[in-house]
């Protein structure tokens, strides 16, 4: 009633004024209209809404000042005062405004509006003013006014926008609160929030708005947090719009919603509650980039400090999980990088994430293999409790990645994780116990042929195994209790990355000396072979051949890159002075110009191989002390968790290891004192390894430390006489190593000679004039003979007598390696060093393959030597077979190698190419004590499967037409005789058979050995006789070779030698050349010994096995009554556990299955040209009739077959018989039956089958079909073309012979007894 009363008034006109303020209008000047204007905003502002009367009279005021003339002054501090004044009116006149019309409303709340942006400047005289200003209205809630208003959603945002873009880090909390608290009020009061306002809010979220005015985000963060409930729906059904109906129209922001999504679920999650679904569908959009953003969003999500999302919304968290999995690579990638936030902020997510992270590991893209490494590590190093121990395991696992990126970020980020929680246990000893793998690990890799791996583990070691800048005596420590508690492989790689860079400085030496000698074409030639050593050595050798050419000249011109090189390699350079130079090489080759180029990060890689970093005189001392303090109980071993036994031992072997690799760095008085009071300590073990390394290093001790000398002498002489067996023997190194006068000591220390002190003197002598070399080798030769037992006494124990039988070889072997003691050793004596490697002792078969390989590796032992590795392929224990391919592999690899590097070694090239080893195979298989019966079907197997040993990695490269230059070296061998036994036809038979079995490994396995050879092999003169040109071997009848007839029924001569053969052993040494058959075998049948019996207690290592020993033959006589049974391959070795060996029984059957396909071949005729045609013979097992006529359609040529076919008391397929091209007729098969089992034998009958024309072979062939599974078995010969008048020639030069010979069988056995074997028979399919 008051307000429409005072609205009557007001239609008045009269305007009262405040008491002392006079009329404002335009006609004052602005100084007093705004005098005036701060009494009229004094009297509202004390007025309230309870002043009815006062309310009452001023009404007219108020209008006035809602006046055009107001709002549109131009004067900002006049527009102030009314503004103030209008916000007081609000406040008076609440809850109904004196102003009526809807159009005066929006004016004034925009003027209003417009006032406010007076807040920003805080500097500002007036701003107390604007500061009431928004006080009021924010209190009043002025602003719900508008809600009736059409216009309203133009004032809000008018509102929000000027409140948004003034508000700055100038404002105090006040400030900031009132304008949360009047747009609050706007929202939650109103009845709708438009998608205009919406944005005007939202707008300050984006991120790049929010980095401009962080106030305003902050401002927005504390409106949404105040509205959430209220704004909501609003928000949810923004994204419904545009992420469910792709309305991207409806706002600006659209393109910002993943970006909207993560600032509001920060702010409150609350926020999303119906949003979040709708990223689940999105996760499975079709759209690549669509699923990308999707899936950074939720990674942010997830991966937040205090976010609960995986927890909240399980759905949406699998539903991302299966991400990981995403066909499009980079949301792959994203879900990986997301990984290392998620495990460091939610532990409890490692779980769901391990499996996701393992399948990753091994994708297929690069970028997702490394930076699944850089997830786990960057989480391990933050805290390592966060990770478990598959994540780490994955690491593990790829620092063996195909890629060097990949592999190199394992390496780095295990040896980071090992340094912060092993060297400097920040995290406890159970931390450090979790990850001790991990220098094992690193230092495994160092067996990898890649040289970055191998640059990278030296690398790693010095900077984060044992830091290379810690003080000595710290170094020292972490080395010694590194070294106690790497596994065996890596103290392995250790000590051979030591050796690397030592022979790698050696190199570098060996060049600056080079480079210092007058400049000639030898000069030139020797510098480049240094230059590729050394490049070999550093990183990409294509591009760094170049740069090390470059240092060479650079060393040729610069005289102080040169001095400080020479310091830096020379042996006795400290690691103080090592830093110092490297300093200097790197300043002087860099250019500030150009800080990295890729020559100088050569020279540094080169610089840091050949730096010692690690070791040195002060090292060595701290070292040694170190040992002491254990030794002494005064290390704190234990604190470590090392034992101190197991620390002793392995800082004794590191200091060995040391003076192999660093001597000088033993060159002081005070080592020297240390190891001699080591020396004289009761403990073994100690005493032994301070001999070998005076042994290593004390070459210069007798002249550089004469008073360590004196004391030392009578020590040694005395551990020579008293010591241990070991100890003595390092006593007489070290005499012998360490002072001049050496036999002066000697004689003072022993009266007999034993097996090692024998050929080391005959090895210092050189020659063999005095005939020492040949007895010692009888009495080597004797101590095979006889297992180790020269008295043949039996008194030795076994396990001594296998170290005789060892040390024997061994000395065998050595005195191999001087060319004047290896022409000495006659064949036999090197056949029975060689069985050797087949002893019935696993420890002697082992010692001497390592032995053999390492003579061969350095290329001492004659080639011959190399071809005993194919005794090893019927070892009963598959780590012997395995390590024997291996020595064969790098020995040929080896020698290729050095052919390639020394071109002009061609005059030696027949003992260095790795193809002249197949005659000295043959050879040796040859004379096999286990090769007795010529034509037995398993031994030959076992002949095929040694061949194949060794002929396997020959074959595996095909360079300059190997397999061609092979073929040629069988056939001539062919052409020739045993050299050993030239005589004697059952080993030229041997032999033959042998070559025979070689070439069809050579056919079946190579395409191109028909080529023409590269060169005309030549045979070794020793094991075979020249070679006679003018006739082929292959094709000799027996009676032209004087081969005793393959397989035909013995006569009494045969049957004596028959029951020889069963007295005899099934294994046996090879008997002297002058040794009569008949006579080795009644010797070998007639030996026997009580010794035997006890023998049979020892330990299983080398207790005999049921089969007989390689090379010799059993105590105990055999029965004669005793049916022989078959021969087996090796010397008797000790049976592998049963597990074991019922695995390789296992896997040589399936090699049998794997075989009998490559058997199955066909020999295809060479046919060349003005070359006489040859007999090629090939062993073919198992092969149908079917793949037979087959053969002879394709070849076109006639065949020979062996007696095998038809055997006396088989019947001949009908097959034959029926077909009249074939038949000759049943009287004339019988009438030449007898005669079908010589070989080489022709009879009409065989003739009928086996020579007929083509359509006889079509006619053969469809015949035969109806006897599918017929098959035959034994050599089948394909003619090379000869001509039926020389066949016919060669039957009757061959029939007087088999008259003869078949009228000795007919008296000894009668004609129809079937054939001791029956190679068509169920049982020898």
């Amino acid at each position: 009633e008051s307000m429409a009363h005072s609205k009557n008034r007001a239609t008045d006109g009269k305007i009262t004024y405040p008491p002392g303020v006079k009329e404002i209008s335009d006609k004052i000047s602005k100084e007093e209209m705004v005098r005036r204007l701060k009494m009229v905003v004094k009297t509202f502002m004390d007025m309230d809404q309870d002043s009815e009367e006062e309310k009452e009279l001023y009404l007219n005021l108020a209008l006035h000042l809602a006046s055009d003339f107001f709002l549109k002054h131009p004067d900002k501090d006049v527009r102030l005062l009314v503004a103030c004044c209008l916000a007081d009116i609000f406040r008076i006149y609440a809850p109904e405004a004196p102003y009526t019309s809807p159009d005066k409303l929006k004016d004034i709340f925009m003027f209003i509006t417009r006032q406010l942006k007076g807040l920003e400047d805080t500097k500002s005289a007036q701003f107390n003013r604007y500061f009431y200003l928004l006080e009021n209205i924010a209190w009043v809630k002025s602003y719900n006014i508008c809600f009736e208003l059409e216009d309203s959603n133009e004032i809000f945002t008018q509102l929000y926008r000027t409140l948004f873009q003034v508000i700055n880090n100038g404002h105090n909390q006040k400030v900031h609160m009132h304008m949360v608290d009047l747009m609050s009020s706007i929202v939650c009061e109103g009845d709708s929030v438009s998608q205009e306002l919406l944005d005007t809010v939202l707008v300050n979220l984006v991120p790049a708005h929010k980095n401009l005015n962080k106030q305003a985000y902050d401002l927005a963060k504390a409106l949404l947090k105040r509205t959430a409930q209220a704004i909501e729906p609003y928000i949810t059904n923004f994204f419904n719009q545009v992420l469910m109906l792709g309305k991207t129209s409806v706002s600006d922001l659209s393109e910002h919603v993943f970006d909207l999504i993560l600032e509001l679920y920060n702010i409150d999650s609350h926020l999303l509650l119906s949003v979040l679904p709708q990223l689940e569908f999105k996760l499975k959009s079709n759209d690549n980039d669509e699923r990308l953003q999707v899936v950074k969003l939720l990674a942010k999500m997830f991966g937040a400090k205090d976010s609960e999302l995986a927890s909240q919304n399980k759905p949406l968290w699998q539903c991302y999980l299966g991400r990981f999995n995403d066909i499009h690579v980079p949301v792959r990638l994203e879900c990986v990088k997301f990984a290392s936030h998620c495990l460091m902020n939610h532990p409890d997510l490692a779980k769901d994430l391990t499996e996701y992270l393992k399948v990753r590991s091994h994708d297929p893209e690069e970028a997702i293999r490394h930076d699944v490494i850089v997830s786990i590590v960057t989480a391990s190093k933050k805290d390592l409790s966060l990770v478990n121990d598959h994540l780490l395991n994955f690491v593990k696992e790829r620092t063996l990645d195909k890629r060097w990126r990949v592999r190199k970020e394992a390496m780095m980020g295990l040896a980071q994780i090992y340094k912060k929680y092993a060297l400097q246990a920040e995290a406890g000893k159970e931390a450090a116990k979790q990850i001790s793998w991990i220098k094992d690990k690193l230092l495994h890799i160092y067996y990898q042929n890649s040289i970055d791996d191998r640059l990278l583990v030296e690398r790693i070691f010095a900077q984060y195994l044992v830091p290379h800048n810690l003080e000595t005596t710290e170094r020292m420590k972490c080395l010694y209790y590194l070294y106690a508690t790497l596994d065996g492989n890596a103290v392995k790689a250790l000590n051979e990355m030591w050796k690397c860079q030592n022979m790698l400085r050696h190199n570098v030496k060996d060049l600056l000396d080079l480079i210092k000698q007058p400049k000639s074409d030898s000069y030139n030639k020797a510098v480049f072979s240094k230059v590729m050593v050394i490049t070999r050595n550093l990183p990409d050798p294509g591009k760094t051949q170049d740069f090390v050419k470059k240092l060479a000249q650079v060393l040729e011109e610069d005289e102080k890159i040169r001095k400080q090189l020479e310091t830096l390699v020379s042996p006795s350079c400290s690691c103080k002075q090592a830093e110092v130079c490297v300093k200097e090489i790197t300043k002087k080759l860099g250019s500030p110009k150009q800080p990295s180029n890729p020559f100088l990060e050569m020279v540094k890689f080169l610089l840091e191989r050949i730096a010692p970093v690690h070791i040195d005189t002060e090292s060595i001392s701290a070292l040694i002390k170190q040992v002491n303090k254990s030794i002494e109980g005064t290390a704190d071993d234990e604190d470590e968790g090392v034992p101190t036994e197991q620390a002793i031992r392995a800082g004794l072997e590191l200091l060995k290891v040391l003076s192999f690799t660093h001597p000088v760095s033993f060159h002081s008085a005070e080592t020297f004192e240390s190891l001699l009071g080591c020396l004289k300590m009761d403990d073994e073990k100690v005493a032994e390894a301070a001999l070998q390394i005076f042994k290593n290093t004390g070459n210069k001790l007798e002249e550089s430390f004469p008073h360590i000398k004196s004391v030392l002498l009578p020590v040694l002489q005395h551990k020579a006489k008293k010591g241990s067996p070991r100890q003595a023997k390092y006593a007489i190194h070290c005499i012998h190593a360490m002072f001049s006068n050496r036999d002066t000591h000697f004689a003072q220390i022993f009266e007999i000679q034993g097996l090692k002190l024998m050929v080391r003197w005959l090895l210092g002598v050189k020659n063999n004039q005095s005939k020492s070399g040949n007895s010692t080798l009888r009495m080597l030769t004797a101590i095979l003979s006889s297992d180790g037992d020269l008295t043949e006494q039996g008194k030795i124990g076994k396990p001594d007598m296998s170290r005789l039988r060892l040390a024997a070889g061994c000395a065998i072997l050595r005195l191999s390696q001087e060319p004047c003691y290896h022409e000495i050793i006659t064949l036999e004596q090197y056949q029975l060093c060689a069985l050797v490697i087949n002893d019935e002792c696993y420890q002697v078969r082992q010692a001497f393959a390592q032995k053999l390989h390492k003579g061969l590796c350095r290329l001492r032992l004659p080639l011959e030597y190399l071809a005993v590795f194919t005794l090893c392929a019927k070892d009963p224990v598959k780590e012997r077979r395995a390590h024997a391919r291996q020595c064969l592999v790098k020995n040929i690899n080896l020698r290729r190698e050095y052919l390639k590097q020394h071109a002009a070694v061609s005059e030696k090239l027949i003992s260095l190419l790795p193809e002249y080893v197949v005659p000295y195979a043959i050879h040796l298989l040859v004379h096999d004590p286990d090769y007795v019966k010529v034509q037995d079907i398993e031994q030959l197997k076992d002949i095929k499967e040694a061949l194949w040993f060794v002929l396997e990695i020959l074959m595996a490269k095909n360079e300059n037409n190997s397999h061609a230059f092979i073929r040629k070296m069988v056939e001539n061998i062919k052409q020739t005789k045993d050299g050993q036994c030239p005589d004697d036809p059952k080993i030229n038979e041997k032999l033959y058979t042998v070559c025979d079995v070689a070439m069809n490994i050579v056919i079946s396995k190579s395409t191109t050995y028909s080529l023409e050879s590269p060169k005309d092999p030549v045979l070794p003169a020793r094991y075979f006789t020249q070679l006679d040109k003018n006739e082929d071997i292959s094709m000799k009848s027996p009676s032209e070779t004087e081969k005793p007839s393959r397989g035909r029924k013995r006569g009494a001569a045969a049957n004596q030698d028959d029951k020889g053969q069963e007295s005899k052993p099934k294994r046996g040494r090879k008997k002297a050349a002058n040794t009569s058959t008949d006579d080795a075998e009644d010797q070998w049948g007639e030996d026997s010994s009580m010794a035997e019996a006890s023998m049979e207690t020892e330990d299983e290592q080398n207790s005999p096995p049921k089969r007989g020993r390689r090379g010799r033959p059993p105590k105990s006589a055999a029965s004669k009554d005793e049916t022989p049974s078959k021969g087996r391959r090796g010397r008797r070795k000790t049976a592998p556990p049963a597990d074991e060996e019922n695995e390789e029984e296992q896997e040589e059957e399936e090699d049998d299955e794997d075989d009998a396909g490559s058997e199955n071949m066909e020999v295809k005729p060479k046919g060349r040209r003005g070359r006489k045609p040859r007999l090629v013979a090939a062993y073919i097992y198992d092969l149908n009739i079917d793949d037979l006529v087959l053969n002879v359609l394709n070849t076109h040529k006639p065949f020979i077959l062996n007696k095998w076919l038809f055997t006396e008391g088989r019947q001949i397929p009908p097959a034959i018989l029926w077909n009249p091209h074939l038949r000759k007729g049943e009287d004339d098969l019988q009438s030449h039956r007898q005669q079908l089992g010589k070989p080489g034998t022709q009879t009409p009958v065989a003739k009928s089958f086996l020579a007929f024309s083509l359509d006889a072979a079509c006619s053969l062939y469809m015949c035969l079909g109806l006897f599918h599974g017929f098959y035959l078995t034994h050599t089948i010969c394909f003619s090379g073309g000869r001509s039926r008048a020389a066949a016919n020639q060669e039957e009757e030069s061959e029939e007087e012979m088999n008259t003869a010979q078949q009228s000795e069988e007919e008296e000894d056995e009668p004609m129809d007894s079937s054939p001791k074997v029956s190679f068509l028979s169920p049982e020898n399919p």
